[in-house]
């Protein structure tokens, strides 16, 4: 079987068992954050923390919520990464120096997962399933609730109310999230991935040297940083790692346990707003940029520029040969299309407009579909954008789902698209600008500034993966990439809940002739180019000066 063949029937293989998976993972969510009961075990924990179940809050409440779990498993991260030599299984570890440290638990607790360290070299098992693997879980479901609330805001009428944050992460979490991971985490040991507590052991090399295995609940990691798309790796290789991934099984099933809960949850959204054809509409643009953006990126690696990629049929540097390009370019569009930032390759070695097509799906807002939850909600935004543009093309004013679009609501979801380039933008600037940060970049031009531009780029948008040519543990980087990743998470979900509010107070407006639909093609058509326009307005300065420019040289 050729590669190119190989390559088309991963593909597809991937698109059926996603679109198989659609309506009951989707409608099980649903139900997740609609039912009026309680598991005992829920109402248990409820006791223990305090919080009274039936009780809805506000969306500031809810925000604040989240904000405050969010500084907790920050300070709580840092300080065990901080102290890890004295707790057990530390394998011997040092504590984490404070600015690698403050990096870590920004980052980890942002679901950004950037790390500026060597996993295998730098922590002990206990920081690895004690500190990273808990906040991989609750960062993950924090997601997930923010979408609920705009869900929620479209839903109510006349109330101030969005949900209660509690009971959203606590039912995500003990109901999706623990459960499906434990058997996917079988799953992977079954398929050849390591899970042992075991201490790291010396084997001999078959040239005579001697060489350490460090292994680790790697698996029981692996399941819930595909799944939440996290993507932090036990090992500095992450998933081109044989420990996390070590056959061509297990590296499809990661691409599609990153993209699972992404590609559900507009059945969700459509579920709960009691129309599925609104759910289809949207996850036709999410399909739509995921196919285009994978079809690109493999042609742009299957092509190769030079002798050396012709000879080798491609450009396979950087790439595993157990792996190849169409999987290598199928995992590096899904992983940057998301928030998981997991890779199987270095997108560093990628062709200039093959790593360019990468960082341009991280610049997107990572919504074809996303990251759990931050996806969709990033996606409902851009189509409150499109039905105003609409309303401004006819002289009426927007609806969408029964909402009149207003000023504030138009506030709301343009601060919400300013936020994270304005937060990518500046630092890339600033790092441009300051020796400290230039004195890390391995390389100059066009080459540089993607690599400066794609590091702020990933952690704005809470990606995590990064061009392997800048080294980001200085203090510098350390400091300026832990506040880029606090401010590219927590400063949009505060407009989504704002935006949530001011929605839920509306009453139901009932559709007009004049009501744009926004379950048909031409809706599709008009946000899938409302999506590519904002940002190649956006960053297309920036793009053109790095990788465009590298690329045509």
């Amino acid at each position: 079987m050729s590669v190119a063949i190989a390559g088309w029937l991963q593909a597809g293989l991937l698109v059926l068992a996603l679109a198989i998976s659609y309506r009951p993972l989707g409608d099980y969510l649903a139900h997740i954050l609609t039912s009026p009961k309680h598991w005992r075990i829920e109402k248990f924990l409820y006791r223990l923390i305090g919080v009274d179940s039936e009780a809805d809050q506000t969306w500031s409440v809810y925000i604040r919520s989240v904000l405050a779990i969010s500084v907790v498993g920050v300070l709580l991260l840092y300080s065990i990464l901080r102290v890890q030599d004295h707790l057990m299984l530390a394998l011997g570890m040092p504590g984490m120096r404070a600015n690698l440290a403050y990096n870590t638990a920004s980052s980890f607790v942002t679901n950004t997962n950037w790390q500026n360290y060597s996993g295998e070299n730098t922590l002990g098992y206990t920081a690895q399933f004690a500190g990273l693997a808990v906040q991989n879980f609750i960062s993950a479901a924090v997601g997930i609730c923010v979408a609920a609330t705009l869900i929620r805001g479209f839903v109510r009428r006349q109330s101030d109310r969005v949900g209660n944050f509690w009971v959203d992460l606590m039912r995500l979490n003990l109901r999706l999230l623990l459960p499906f991971s434990f058997v996917l985490a079988i799953v992977l040991v079954a398929s050849g991935v390591v899970q042992s507590l075991a201490d790291p052991h010396t084997v001999t090399t078959v040239t005579g040297g001697h060489q350490t295995l460090y292994t680790g609940a790697t698996a029981s990691q692996e399941a819930i940083k595909e799944l939440g798309t996290n993507g932090g790796g036990i090992f500095n290789a992450n998933s081109s790692h044989p420990f996390e991934n070590p056959n061509a099984w297990t590296d499809w099933l990661e691409i599609y346990l990153l993209l699972v809960i992404g590609f559900s949850l507009p059945r969700t959204f459509g579920r709960m707003v009691g129309s599925q054809k609104q759910g289809y509409a949207i996850v036709s643009v999410m399909a739509l940029l995921w196919a285009g953006s994978t079809a690109i990126n493999t042609w742009l690696e299957a092509r190769g520029w030079g002798a050396a990629a012709r000879l080798a049929g491609g450009a396979m540097e950087g790439k595993e040969v157990r792996f190849g390009i169409p999987a290598s370019s199928l995992f590096a569009t899904s992983t940057t299309l998301t928030s998981t930032g997991a890779v199987n390759s270095t997108h560093d070695s990628y062709t200039p407009l093959g790593g360019g097509m990468a960082l341009f799906n991280i610049l997107l807002g990572e919504v074809a579909p996303g990251g759990t939850g931050s996806g969709l909600y990033g996606m409902l935004i851009l189509a409150i954008v499109t039905v105003f543009v609409a309303g401004l093309m006819v002289g009426r004013t927007p609806e969408y789902l029964g909402k009149k679009i207003r000023p504030a609501e138009m506030k709301y979801a343009a601060l919400y698209i300013l936020a994270t380039p304005a937060v990518v933008l500046t630092f890339t600037g600033i790092a441009m600008a300051a020796p400290s940060a230039r004195s890390s970049m391995n390389n100059t031009g066009p080459h540089g500034l993607t690599e400066v531009l794609y590091a702020f780029g990933s952690m704005g948008n809470n990606n995590g993966s990064a061009f392997a040519g800048l080294n980001g543990d200085t203090q510098f980087w350390n400091l300026t990439g832990g506040l880029a990743m606090t401010l590219g998470r927590f400063l949009p979900m505060i407009f989504v809940g704002a935006l949530a509010g001011s929605l839920a107070k509306q009453k139901q407006t009932p559709a007009s002739a004049g009501t744009l639909a926004t379950h048909k093609p031409l809706f599709v058509g008009m946000l899938l180019g409302v999506t590519l326009i904002v940002v190649g307005l956006t960053y297309f300065p920036a793009l053109a000066l790095g990788p465009l420019a590298e690329g045509l040289s």
